[in-house]
């Protein structure tokens, strides 16, 4: 019996460092360059294209009012129109995030316009973190794009800073 106690404490140990790599949320990618982000917010979708066409695709939860254009901090809405990613957030309350170039030119201009805030701080980002009690399950963010910290992992290691996203009604 004790003969074996070694092998198994080794066994083990391998098996707790295999496991643990694993939860390590920063991944490696060295496929092919993400080119363009699309998404579409009618059918929840996010595509992640390359030059020769779709490399991934993802199923998306938004805001917690999700039809029509993001005009004014707190309204609850996803921005739509083109944008680009600007920003990475390791230590997000949400996992892990990266971020869009919300609000432009124009939304600023029209949002002053109308003597409110543009907002801001618009991600796509992982799920709820414990104590977070989405509205619903589907959309049930600010006006983020949600997805699952899984699916975040692969993106935060796909997209770069600079590439564009084409957000779609």
């Amino acid at each position: 019996m004790t003969t074996n106690f070694p092998r198994r404490v080794f066994i083990l140990s391998g098996l707790a460092a295999f496991l643990s790599g694993c939860a390590d949320k920063f991944r490696t990618y060295n496929g092919p360059k993400v080119t363009r982000l699309r998404m579409y917010k009618a059918q929840r979708l996010l595509v992640l294209d390359g030059k020769a066409g779709v490399l991934r695709t993802f199923p998306i939860g938004l805001g917690f009012a999700p039809q029509g254009h993001k005009q004014f901090e707190g309204d609850g809405r996803t921005p739509e129109g083109t944008y680009v990613i600007d920003r990475r957030n390791p230590d997000s309350l949400f996992h892990l995030s990266i971020g869009i170039s919300y609000p432009n030119a124009a939304d600023i201009a029209f949002a002053e316009s109308q003597g409110k805030s543009p907002g801001g701080d618009i991600f796509i980002h992982g799920g709820p973190r414990k104590g977070i009690d989405p509205m619903n399950k589907r959309d049930w963010t600010a006006g983020c794009i949600a997805v699952t910290d899984r699916q975040i992992e692969e993106i935060y290691a796909m997209v770069k800073n600079g590439t564009p996203i084409d957000i779609y009604a």
